[in-house]
């Protein structure tokens, strides 16, 4: 049977000398190559839908592939469809690098200039494990199918303003509209979540950490299935374990969710470590909650501007959002805009506690009445975000469970 090779180059003269190597292999079956990693992430998604045996054997990625990074996709890649062999084809043959692109999932490594004896050694050797796994696994072989969830990152910007409460409505808004929803804690040392909703967990995010390999099975063991249908990966019971999730890590643990769930709302807390910065560099939108006084607005001030010098995040990339917003105060939403120099979310959540006590001591959040404001507000941030579909009639006001949103027809994203 012919070993069928998708190229993944973005570089036109790359494409002809790559193509023109491969088509010379014996059993060699070269498929049309794809430009980008969008193209061929999307590629191997239709294969797979329609049967894990149409996937190619040998995927070989460019080092100038665009616009995900070299590694990073081959992560992805590794980390969808897992009986695919990836290889990396770069100018940099190190030992550096080339452990990397082992970490990060590729099977083989190929130097430039192409050579034609390594590339078919490689391409037979990677191939042949293919085959291997398909064998033994027997058609069996889990793939991610999506093309990717959305990440929305929740930080505060000082501990106390409601991240955490606004991380978990926006992820129940989004499971109650018919999306898969996964709600992560990375606020590591102090997170709260498992408390809101009064939980009891064995398994926390640190016991991904450690894991290079994310399977769909291993990160359905990580996971805490709530009551509501949300997918819970929760901070540790050992605040010092925290140390223990890297920004790599993280990076690996948030693109596994990523490419499982729809939505995947992270809340980051008001400090930052490695594995909360590498959450927000990677999300697709970073929320910051602040209280509109004077304390918490500098506070949302100093973070934007570390984010900046860090290079996680540009102020114009932010958004935060007003809790506990009132008229009558002087600091008002576009005071905000101004002094951070982000952009504000149209939704301002009311200041009412009274609603919130009796479910917050409870710890049953998740149960707090469609008709409270702050509810109301969170899920209309969701609509507002993209996470949810356009409310209408009775979801308006929040409503309890499933009710809250229309679910979508497509069950897309």
């Amino acid at each position: 049977m012919p070993t069928r090779i998708l190229p993944a180059v973005g570089d036109p003269d790359a494409v002809r000398s790559l193509t023109t190597l491969l088509s010379q292999l014996p059993d060699a079956e070269p498929v049309a190559p794809v430009v980008d990693s969008t193209q061929l992430v999307d590629t191997l998604s239709r294969l797979a839908a329609e049967s894990v045996d149409e996937l190619p054997e040998v995927v070989v990625v460019h080092e100038r592939i665009g616009p995900v990074p070299a590694l990073e996709l081959i992560r992805d890649v590794a980390l969808r469809f897992p009986a695919v062999g990836v290889i990396l084809v770069t100018s940099d043959a190190s030992p550096g690098l080339f452990q990397a692109a082992m970490d990060y999932g590729a099977r083989g490594l190929v130097a430039l200039p192409l050579n034609y004896e390594e590339l078919a050694s490689r391409v037979q050797a990677v191939a042949q494990w293919s085959t291997g796994v398909r064998r033994h696994l027997g058609g069996a072989v889990d793939v991610f199918t999506g093309v990717g969830g959305t990440v929305i990152t929740v930080s505060g910007a000082k501990g106390g303003v409601g991240a955490t409460l606004t991380a978990i409505q926006l992820a129940l808004a989004a499971q109650a509209s018919g999306r898969s929803a996964a709600l992560v804690d990375m606020d590591l040392q102090a997170g709260d979540i498992a408390s809101y909703l009064d939980i009891q967990f064995r398994r926390s995010v640190v016991d991904l950490a450690i894991i290079t390999d994310i399977s769909p099975r291993v990160l359905a063991d990580a996971v805490f299935r709530h009551d509501t249908g949300l997918a819970l990966l929760l901070a540790p019971g050992e605040g010092e374990r925290g140390e223990e999730v890297t920004d790599r890590a993280a990076r690996q643990i948030v693109g596994a969710l990523r490419s499982r769930y729809e939505v995947v709302v992270i809340d980051c807390g008001a400090q930052v470590s490695g594995a909360s910065a590498a959450a927000v560099e990677m999300a697709d939108r970073a929320l910051l909650v602040t209280t509109p006084d004077v304390v918490s607005v500098r506070g949302a001030k100093r973070t934007v501007r570390m984010w900046d010098r860090l290079q996680i995040r540009k102020a114009e990339e932010t958004t935060v959002v007003v809790n506990r917003h009132t008229r009558g105060t002087e600091i008002q939403p576009s005071l905000i805009q101004k002094i951070t120099g982000t952009a504000v979310a149209a939704t301002a959540v009311p200041a009412n506690f009274k609603e919130l006590h009796a479910a917050v001591d409870a710890g049953r959040v998740h149960e707090l009445d469609g008709r409270s404001t702050v509810k109301q507000a969170l899920w209309a941030l969701a609509a507002e975000l993209g996470l949810v579909n356009a409310p209408e009639g009775d979801v308006r006001r929040g409503g309890r469970g499933a009710v809250g949103f229309r679910r979508r027809r497509d069950g897309g994203g």
